[in-house]
Formats: structure tokens, C-alpha cells, sequence
């Protein structure tokens, strides 16, 4: 076990509090790293229905002996818990005869509180287990669990398909079938408690009792933390992931990526408490016993927070592009079955100007395959159908200008309109031959009031 002579002792029990939360313990926590009193790890666990604290000290030692066992039998039975309690005493060396002999002798005599021993080949089998690197002391995040990057009960483009029914004047028949990409991008979802008392002369004047639960973006770079819809997404489908095999989608998608996951899992749950511990850090103001106010600033020790679970995942990204003659759509969003977080909707986007988003409405336009606002759908004169400013052929009639789909709509609108008596000609522009109609009965009232007639 020469591999983990470099860490140190307070390193090995971060290392061991690591190993016990993977192994499905709970409110794994360390002790203070001043007077532990034989109590370096302090966790739970639940046996039958029963909840029972289990108190752990770490050696980092080539051999224990039996006074570290006594030791330890003595600090559980101190140790406040309103429950059950048993010890552990992990070692990367070896026990004693005599430790081994005293451990045994609690379990024989159904000792309230016997103790477990795990030695240094014990660790070597725990790690081939959860992923251990004893090479750097560290927890390699091994993943092979997904999110569902589709809803299973529908096509894998029915998100984008369903996108595409807000946009007027278009028909499931002019889709062609997106192109559709998937990449699986490594998240961690962290709990994590922070508890924590201030006190001063004049008693309490800060307490923290909090429960923190969030998602991070884990490739590599530095950890981001996640959008409030994206950690609900991740962590309300939790319980419904896959396994991302080789191969698994192929089928299903155009295109497949998955990204490494960029840190080890004690450096996410080692960022974690830093993170909590600015977050948490506050000034109070308080009144002393001279009637003086005082600012203090009341910031949690590391030892005050305790990550509880470091759960690994990926979160699939699916991107779909759809082509429509001139144009491409891109429609991408985070996936957990039926349910998404949309990243970018190009489909509800006027590609003429910059309006954008679902409250919106946006009309396709058959001549080029553009989706647009209604500042840049006009009618087509000939056809009665919509036409966008960006492709439309015009020309001014009746001092309006009339929209084509091309330069042959216009012309044979040109041959009809010269054909047209003036009447009709008038009326290509509603808003001047009702103007000239209203001026004509002003003249005409106003001729008949000169001459007295009303």
C-alpha cells in the first residue's frame, strides 16, 4: 500500500470519507481535525429499519495495534448519538494479532459496540470496487449512467417536430427529417449539509442548519454550476437513467459524442465546500454586555460542512438541424426523457431581424424556406399566399408596392392590373381610394354649405 505514503494524515481520512460515501453510507462527515478524541470519520447507517452512527478512525500506519482498538471502543461509547453505534478502525497497513484478537473477542461477546476492522488489502478490494486511484489518493469518477436523451414512448425528433407547429402557413409535409446529434455531457449533482453554531459572550448570535443541493457542469475547466432548470432537470430524473453503452443510440442518432468527466470526485466535493463556505460567510451585528455593537463575521469551518453525495451522470445535449430550402433551424436542448431545457430554438427566430421567443408569431414563407415576424410576411398578390420581404419580387401599383414570388408572378400581374378598369385599379390601394372618397364627400358638403343648401 506504499502507494499512499505521500498522503497525509489528514489527506487519508479526506480519502476515506470519500470511500465510505461511495460505498452508500450516510451523512458521512469528519470529525474536528484538532482533539478528535479517537473519532477522525463519523457516519450512518440503516439496517433493518434502524438507524445506527458508525464512528471511524483512520491510521495511516504500517501496523495498529490493539490500544488504537481500545481507544476507539471508548470514544463510541462517549459519543453522543441517540441510537445504535459501532466503530471502524481502516489502515493502509496491517493489524496486530492482539487487534485483531480484541475486535473479535467484542463481536463474540455481543459487545454493544464491536468494531470492524479493514486493513490495507481491504482498501485494495474497495477501490477495484468504486473506482479508487491509489495512485493519487483519489476518487476517478467512473459514469456509465444517462439521462435519457429521448422521450422512449416517441420519435427522437418529435421535440423539434412539435416546435415547428407554433409557425403558421406550414405543413408536417414540407419537414424534411432533421439532422440529429447527441452529446453526453458530465454533470454532478452534490448534497451537502452545512451546520454550524457562533457564539459569543453574549450567547448565539448565528446559526447555520442548512441542506444545499445542486448541479455542476463537470468537464474539464473549472466547475460551473448549473442553471436552477437544468439542476432540476438532472436531479428530478435521477431515478431514470440508462446505461450509455457503446452503441446504444447509434441507431437512433445521426451523430454521438460523450465528453470525460474533467476532475476527480474529491475535487468536486473539495470545491463544493469551499463554495459553501463563501456562501455561508456572513457579518452579524450584535449588542455586547457593555451595550457596545460589534461586527463580527461568522464564517463556517470546513469540518462545519459535510457532502453527502457526489452522484454522478450525463446530461444529453441533442442538437437537431432541419434544412428548408435556403435555410437551416437549429433546435438544441438539454434532454431527461419527455422532458427538456431548451439552449437555442433558431425556429422561433425571424431570420430577418432579431425577434425571437415562443410569445411571438412567425409565418413560413413556401417561396424560400424562411421563418419570419410579421414586420417581414407580406402577402403575395398573385397567389394570396405569404411571401417574405427578403425574397419577394415588388413593384408599386396604384402607389403601393405589391409582393411576388417572382419576377413571372409580377408580370402576370402586370398584364392583369392594365387590363383592369380604373375602378379596380383604384382599389389595389384601399387605404388612397378610401382617402380619395372621404375628400370627395368633404368637397361636396362643403360646395353645398357655400350654396346654402344645408
Amino acid at each position: 500500500m506504499a502507494v499512499l505514503d505521500d498522503l497525509s494524515g489528514f489527506e487519508f481520512e479526506d480519502l476515506i470519507e470519500d470511500v465510505f460515501r461511495n460505498l452508500g453510507y450516510e451523512n458521512v462527515r469528519q470529525a474536528e481535525k484538532t482533539a478528535d478524541e479517537g473519532r477522525d470519520v463519523i457516519m450512518e447507517e440503516v439496517v433493518d429499519g434502524t438507524r445506527r452512527a458508525i464512528v471511524v478512525e483512520c491510521k495511516h500506519t504500517a501496523t495498529v495495534g490493539r490500544p488504537v482498538v481500545q481507544k476507539l471502543h471508548s470514544a463510541i461509547a462517549t459519543f453522543d448519538f441517540d441510537g445504535p453505534k459501532r466503530g471502524m478502525v481502516v489502515t493502509t497497513g496491517r493489524f496486530t494479532d492482539p487487534a485483531q484478537e480484541y475486535a473479535q473477542r467484542l463481536q463474540q461477546n455481543d459487545d454493544p459496540h464491536p468494531i470492524e476492522l479493514l486493513d490495507g488489502e481491504d482498501l485494495r478490494e474497495i477501490a477495484d470496487e468504486i473506482g479508487l486511484d491509489l495512485y493519487n489518493g483519489r476518487i476517478e469518477i467512473l459514469c456509465d449512467e444517462t439521462l435519457r436523451p429521448y422521450d422512449p414512448a416517441a420519435d427522437v425528433d418529435a421535440p423539434v417536430r412539435e416546435a415547428f407547429r407554433d409557425i403558421e402557413n406550414i405543413d408536417a409535409t414540407d419537414l424534411s427529417a432533421p439532422h440529429s446529434q447527441v452529446t453526453f455531457r458530465p454533470v454532478v449533482a452534490i448534497t451537502a449539509d452545512t451546520n454550524a453554531v457562533f457564539e459569543t459572550s453574549v450567547g448565539v448570535i448565528h446559526r447555520i442548519n442548512d441542506r444545499t443541493q445542486f448541479v455542476v457542469h463537470a468537464e474539464r475547466g473549472h466547475p460551473k454550476v448549473a442553471d436552477d432548470d437544468v439542476a432540476t432537470l438532472v436531479t428530478e430524473n435521477l431515478h431514470a437513467v440508462v446505461d450509455l453503452e457503446e452503441g446504444r443510440f447509434a441507431d437512433v442518432f445521426d451523430d454521438m459524442a460523450d465528453r470525460r468527466f474533467g476532475q476527480t470526485q474529491t475535487e468536486y466535493k473539495e470545491w463544493a465546500v469551499d463554495r459553501l463556505q463563501d456562501y455561508h460567510t456572513t457579518t452579524v451585528t450584535y449588542t455586547g454586555d457593555n451595550n457596545v455593537t460589534y461586527d463580527k463575521t461568522c464564517e463556517p469551518n470546513l469540518s462545519d460542512i459535510s457532502v453527502q453525495s457526489v452522484e454522478p451522470v450525463y446530461l444529453p445535449e441533442v442538437r437537431h438541424t432541419t434544412e428548408l430550402q435556403e435555410y437551416s433551424y437549429p433546435y438544441e436542448y438539454y434532454a431527461a426523457g419527455p422532458s427538456r431545457v431548451t439552449l437555442e430554438d433558431g425556429i422561433h427566430r425571424c431570420v430577418h431581424c432579431d425577434t425571437s421567443g415562443v410569445d411571438e408569431t412567425y409565418t413560413y414563407c413556401p417561396n424560400c424556406g424562411a421563418i419570419v415576424c410579421n414586420s417581414h410576411s407580406k402577402t403575395e398578390r398573385l397567389e394570396g399566399e405569404p411571401v417574405c420581404t427578403g425574397c419577394a419580387v415588388t413593384e408599386r401599383f396604384a402607389l403601393k408596392t405589391k409582393y411576388f414570388y417572382d419576377e413571372e408572378n409580377r408580370e402576370a400581374f402586370r398584364e392583369e392590373y392594365d387590363a383592369m378598369p380604373l375602378h379596380e385599379k383604384a382599389m389595389e390601394n384601399k387605404l388612397l381610394a378610401g382617402g380619395s372618397v372621404v375628400t370627395m364627400l368633404l368637397v361636396v358638403v362643403g360646395f353645398l354649405v357655400i350654396a346654402g343648401v344645408i
